[in-house]
């Protein structure tokens, strides 16, 4: 921001934190009368290393959960307990990011000029990444299916109003895959139970 304004340009930032970057692959973009700027000097407030790290990259911790989570449901692994604790971790993050003010894509000077435009993950991109896969891999099992129900269920319960179009719509999701899943009305009813233990857990 301070670089931006010194300059007066418009800066952004194309990858997301935790993006792989090719070598020779911009990483910034100037918009601006750039041809007078030390371009050296920008590359400074970037933080490049080897590999993602949880501190700096929030969808990456998401991400390890989540490819556990998979992992014990596959059908050379077949645990589903595993996965079903495992289904806990991502609600309490979701928990904690809901409750947060996530920033925007853009950040504006004290004169509300944009200076500064970064991919940052939003509401949508933290659920989908809790939610979805584990989802399409474990709707099939009866505690997977009832556990992700009442995680999902207590999140629309805690958290503001704000944030539950989205948890509605990975909800209708999970609705319909187990309609599509479970043929049988027995086993249906089964699972589209919340799993009600799991969701008063402290």
């Amino acid at each position: 921001m301070k670089e931006a304004q010194r300059f007066g340009l418009v800066i952004e930032l194309p990858h997301f934190v935790g993006s792989f970057l090719e070598s020779g692959e911009p990483l910034f973009r100037l918009y601006g009368d750039i041809a007078k700027i030390e371009k050296r000097r920008f590359p400074q407030n970037v933080a490049i290393g080897p590999e993602r790290t949880i501190e700096q990259d929030p969808n990456f911790a998401f991400r390890i959960i989540v490819d556990i989570t998979i992992k014990a449901l596959s059908k050379a692994i077949n645990d589903p307990t595993t996965a079903v604790l495992a289904v806990d971790q991502p609600n309490r993050l979701l928990r904690k990011v809901g409750e947060r003010r996530l920033h925007g894509d853009q950040a504006f000077d004290k004169s509300g000029q944009l200076r500064l435009i970064l991919q940052t993950p939003n509401w949508e991109d933290f659920v989908q990444l809790a939610v979805r896969e584990i989802r399409f891999y474990g709707a099939e099992n009866f505690q997977v299916a009832r556990r992700l129900r009442a995680r999902l269920e207590n999140l629309l319960k805690t958290l503001p109003e704000a944030r539950h179009p989205t948890l509605r719509t990975e909800l209708n999701r999970l609705d319909d895959a187990v309609k599509t899943i479970h043929v049988l009305p027995a086993d249906l009813a089964l699972a589209s139970i919340a799993d009600l233990k799991a969701s008063e857990q402290v």
